[in-house]
């Protein structure tokens, strides 16, 4: 008699084989240290997040085959006095809506060993990694957004001197589950990099005694990828020739002095010709000036960043141009992340081609019994953000069609000056808040703001966007265990209305429940008044100790999910929504 293991079973069979195998491995190696028992710390969560869909066909929310979809992950990890290791299990077979195809998998794609011993600190297998704002390097975790574009490989971690901190790194980058297997799903090009950072004030005691900080650092990054077969020309004579080796640099200074904190970045990268940039040869640049003022009851925030041509990908080919996997980098979005709904349902997306991009923010705390200030003080933040276009002379060639961001492929794309803008606005957006404490169980917030968003540029399609958006939001504290929390927000869309896609007048309403310790309440409404569309959501929520449980029904309309510039897009869904969280 023959016996078939389906290959799915195989595959969890091989996933818990080598987390067992990792943890019993782990165990004796720090059981003896200095000829006593050592003291191992095991520390881990599970997330799972669960949506029973439901088709909507006046919302587009789509019929799924499954029954269930859900992105769950279980992480374990273990830490001592010098070896630290841990693993993560995902399960995303069948993902929630909006992630891309390849996220779609299961299996073990996360596992590390690292050794400690002095200043010295060497990491086996995945992990992440920044250098400087990673303007060239920027590995991390988002599971809101769908990135993981961890490393697998190795990095040392050297400290010499109390002053100085040496990073040494190389391996593949994640992408995913796009070859299917448990240890697979990596990109072919291998990524090497270092950084140097340097405290100046450790060399002059003075400085310290002034409370004033210098950092210095520097840090490099090879992309090594492999050619590839690729005409450009109408007669089919003109090949590229893609450079094998991408370097990037950076350079940076952060000074803290009194209550000022500066910060001056600036990065390059060689030629990277990519789909990203229609395969042009053209150099890319990011520079970036930040400076905060910080005393008691006032802080103060001035941004300025350009960029040009600084999408760095560690796959040049990509299967879907909206996938946020394969960046090796990041680029801060330069705007602020609001959390109100309405507030937040246009949020920009920082535009690697190319783009001019400013901040300003101002908070002041008026003292209680002072005339703004009243019984119990009042807090008022003022936020201004604007990002525009670089002025960009266009390059063209006899016999070649430019590409998709209109560059002609195997020239250098365009010209730039410096210091001079684009005609085009991406995005602007000025808001004001008020925080003020009425009586002692009763607390206010309101918030103002005017948006211009343009979504031809974020989202390819629908023009510039202009709205006011009014925003009032209450708690109560009725006692120490019931405490009410309730929302009502406009959105007044004073141009670029369009009913078929859902950019128009709306309002929304919340109230939230909290009755201590474990439970809260939620219902809320958003209502579509161009399209009369309503986006209900209700919602349990039960938490004690390490466990939280949210159990929801919910309709959710189509739109953006971003999180400091890097967004993802999301389908309309409607169905129970299920949460689940255990932190141990």
């Amino acid at each position: 008699m023959t016996f078939t293991i389906n290959p799915r079973v195989l595959r969890l069979i091989r996933t818990i084989s080598v987390f067992g195998c990792f943890a019993l491995a782990f165990v004796p190696a720090v059981a003896q240290e200095d000829g006593q028992e050592s003291k191992v710390q095991v520390t881990g969560s599970i997330q799972s997040d669960i949506l029973i869909p439901q088709a909507d066909a006046k919302i587009g929310a789509e019929d799924y085959s499954e029954f269930a979809l859900t992105n769950t992950f279980g992480e374990v990890n273990l830490t001592s006095k010098y070896i630290d290791a841990g693993a993560r299990v995902e399960y995303l077979d069948h993902p929630l809506p909006g992630f891309e195809p390849d996220y779609k998998g299961w299996g073990l794609p996360y596992i590390y060993v690292k050794g400690k011993f002095k200043n010295v600190e060497l990491t086996a297998g995945n992990f992440y990694e920044q250098f400087g704002s990673g303007f060239i390097l920027r590995t991390y975790e988002e599971r809101s957004l769908g990135i993981d574009n961890s490393l697998l490989g190795g990095r040392l971690v050297y400290k010499p001197f109390n002053w100085a901190t040496v990073k040494v790194l190389g391996g593949k980058q994640r992408r995913y589950w796009h070859d299917g297997g448990p240890f697979e799903g990596l990109n072919d090009s291998w990524l090497a990099g270092a950084d140097v950072e340097l405290n100046v004030e450790q060399w002059f005691k003075r400085m310290r005694e002034g409370n004033t900080y210098l950092t210095l650092g520097a840090s490099f990054v090879n992309k090594h990828e492999g050619d590839q077969e690729m005409i450009v020309s109408y007669d089919g004579t003109k090949r590229l020739n893609f450079p094998e080796n991408v370097q990037a640099f950076d350079v940076r200074a952060r000074l803290q002095t009194g209550n000022w904190n500066i910060l001056a970045e600036y990065a390059r990268k060689t030629q990277d010709p990519g789909q990203d940039n229609d395969y042009t040869y053209r150099k890319g640049y990011v520079a970036m000036l930040s400076a905060s003022y910080s005393k008691r009851g006032m802080s103060l925030l001035l941004q300025a960043k350009r960029s040009d041509n600084m999408a760095f990908r560690s796959q040049r080919t990509l299967p879907t141009m909206t996938e946020n996997s394969s960046y090796i980098n990041h680029l801060p979005a330069f705007t602020m992340e609001h959390t109100y709904a309405l507030a937040a349902r246009y949020p920009y997306a920082t535009q690697p081609d190319g783009e001019w991009a400013y901040q300003g923010e101002l908070a002041y705390n008026f003292k209680r019994h002072s005339p703004l200030g009243g019984k119990y003080g009042t807090k008022v933040k003022v936020n201004f953000s604007y990002v525009h276009s670089i002025a960009k002379n266009l390059r063209s060639m006899d016999g070649i069609a430019p590409g998709i961001n209109g560059y002609v492929p195997g020239t250098d794309g365009y010209g730039s000056a410096f210091f001079k803008w684009g005609d085009s606005r991406y995005y602007q957006d000025f808001n004001v808040q008020l925080e003020k404490k009425l009586t002692k169980a009763f607390k206010l917030n309101l918030m103002y703001m005017n948006q211009f968003y343009n979504k031809t540029i974020v989202e390819g399609h629908g023009g510039m966007l202009h709205s006011n958006i009014y925003v009032a939001e209450g708690k109560y504290q009725f006692n120490n265990k019931f405490t009410l929390r309730a929302e009502a927000q406009y959105l007044d869309m004073t141009s670029g209305q369009n009913n078929e896609e859902g950019d128009c007048d709306c309002v929304f309403g919340l109230l939230e429940l909290s009755v201590l310790p474990y439970l809260m309440f939620t219902v809320s409404d958003e209502y579509s008044i161009g399209d009369e569309i309503h986006y209900y959501n209700g919602s349990v929520t039960f938490a004690k100790g390490a466990h939280r449980l949210q159990v929801g029904y919910a309709r959710t309309r189509a739109g953006m999910n971003c999180s400091g510039g890097v967004c993802r897009w999301v389908p309309a869904t409607k169905g129970v929504t299920m949460s689940y969280n255990f932190n141990f």
